[in-house]
């Protein structure tokens, strides 16, 4: 990589060890990112992923590897999921009749799939997605950082536990 005359300029950043290294700090970050990147972009999931890495200080496997939480099996229901709590956000269950909304949304409804997409479902899915990354991503943080404290912890335990049986004897 350091050697392709396109990415020379940005090899050294890249092939930073601390982005490769996995650390109580670069996983969890690595982790939150991938998922954002996962759930926001459509495509060229590991890309995004890895550049944005690069000023977050994340760690670049992390981060590519969480981007597959989105897959073809897992995103439609990410996505009616999403625009469903878009929905429920905007209230656009609770129109009143005379409602702009209300009216817009029948009206769209009346005229054509297309316009009922951009009309009701793509602020409420977009705010969805929105809503979803979040949570998500914090999760994914949070339950990183959890893991990873509870893996060194087992560590060292065992290590406590080894040297002790290795004083008794």
């Amino acid at each position: 990589m350091e050697e392709s005359r396109l990415l020379r300029p940005v090899a050294h950043r890249v092939l930073a060890p601390q982005l490769w290294r996995f650390t109580r700090r670069s996983v969890p970050r690595g982790v939150a990112l991938g998922m954002v990147t996962g759930i926001l972009f459509p495509v060229a999931q590991i890309p995004f992923s890895a550049m944005l890495a690069l000023p977050f200080r994340a760690n670049i496997p992390s981060a590519a590897l969480t981007t597959f939480i989105t897959n073809p099996v897992t995103t439609p229901p990410l996505w009616v999921a999403a625009y469903y709590i878009g929905k429920w956000t905007l209230h656009l269950d609770r129109a009143l009749p005379g409602d702009p909304m209300q009216d817009a949304a029948v009206n769209a409804a009346q005229s054509g799939w297309m316009q009922w997409l951009m009309s009701d479902a793509a602020p409420a899915t977009a705010l969805g997605l929105l809503i979803v990354t979040a949570v998500l991503s914090l999760a994914g943080y949070g339950l990183s950082m959890l893991g990873w404290r509870l893996w060194i912890a087992r560590k060292w335990r065992s290590r406590h536990t080894r040297n002790h049986v290795d004083e008794a004897s």
